[in-house]
This record gives C-alpha cells, sequence and structure tokens, in this order.
C-alpha cells in the first residue's frame, strides 16, 4: 500500500495526484493508494481519497504503507523517517498556486542531499522517483535534539 499525504495547507496540490494517477493508469503503480488530500479536491477511480484522517487511523496506515509520497512538509516527512519509511517527497510551488513561496524545495532538496528522501524534483518523470524507490535504503534520520538542548541548557547556566 502507498500513502499519500498532502498535509493540511490551504491550496490544492491536484499536480501530484494527477501525475500519480498516471501512473496507476499506467501500470507503472499496482498497490492499494490512500490518499490524504487536505483541501485537494480530486475525484479518482483508482485512489480511495480522504479530506483528513485522524491521528490514530494514519499512524496506523504510515506503519502499513510501504512507502510514502508526500509534500514538502517537515512534520510528515519527519514522522515517516522515523517509522523507517521510504519517502518521495514533491514540492508544492508558487508558479502553480500552490503555496505562497518554494520554501519546500530547500526542505526537499536538504533531505534529499541526506540521503533521506527520494525529492521528486520534476512531477513528469515521478515514474523515475517510484522506480528509484524500489531499491532505496533511506539514510537513517539524525536528529539534533541533544545539541539543541545542551545549547538551551549552556545558555541558561551563563544567564
Amino acid at each position: 500500500m502507498i500513502l499519500v499525504t498532502l498535509g493540511t495547507q490551504d491550496k490544492s496540490f491536484h499536480r501530484l495526484l494527477e501525475s500519480i494517477e498516471k501512473q496507476i493508469e499506467q501500470g507503472l503503480i499496482q498497490d492499494k493508494v490512500i490518499v490524504q488530500a487536505g483541501y485537494t479536491k480530486f475525484e479518482s477511480k483508482h485512489m480511495e481519497i480522504f479530506d483528513y484522517i485522524d491521528r490514530d487511523e494514519f499512524a496506523k496506515l504510515l506503519l502499513e504503507a510501504d512507502y510514502i509520497i508526500t509534500h514538502g512538509g517537515v512534520g510528515t516527512i519527519m514522522t515517516a523517517l522515523k517509522s523507517g519509511k521510504r519517502v518521495i517527497g514533491a514540492a508544492r510551488l508558487a508558479q502553480f498556486g500552490e503555496h505562497h513561496n518554494d520554501h519546500q524545495t530547500q526542505i526537499l532538496e536538504s533531505f534529499d542531499e541526506q540521503g533521506n528522501l527520494i525529492y521528486a524534483k520534476d512531477l513528469e518523470h515521478l515514474d523515475e522517483y517510484i522506480k528509484r524507490s524500489n531499491t532505496f535504503k533511506p539514510k537513517t534520520l539524525v536528529s539534533n535534539t541533544d545539541s539543541f538542548i545542551k545549547l538551551i541548557e549552556d545558555f541558561m547556566e551563563k544567564n
């Protein structure tokens, strides 16, 4: 099963779902596809689409998923990576009215450069990213929490 999550941004990400639908129709994706679409309204004969999925059900689906296709939201990416999932990330882009700016490209480029996920830079070639995901082994996410806590503790001790 593939879990697709578009977060809760109040703008549509129709472009990503169109690309996934195309891959299903061409036979590249044969798995069941479940979508948490948020504000994106999309009709599909092939995907199960929900506006929102409650937290417990989402956690269950995340664990069951073979891989995740998501927008460039840090929360979703971190949750998926901490669960050891392969992630394909696609940025919402301002030029398509999907976001106010293109900060998701920077987020996804950073995770991609670190080997944590596959950044689907061009949705016209989603098939290539999906094929790559079959053998992709994400690097373990290294948390910087301990360093950040130490920095705060040191600051508090000095003041």
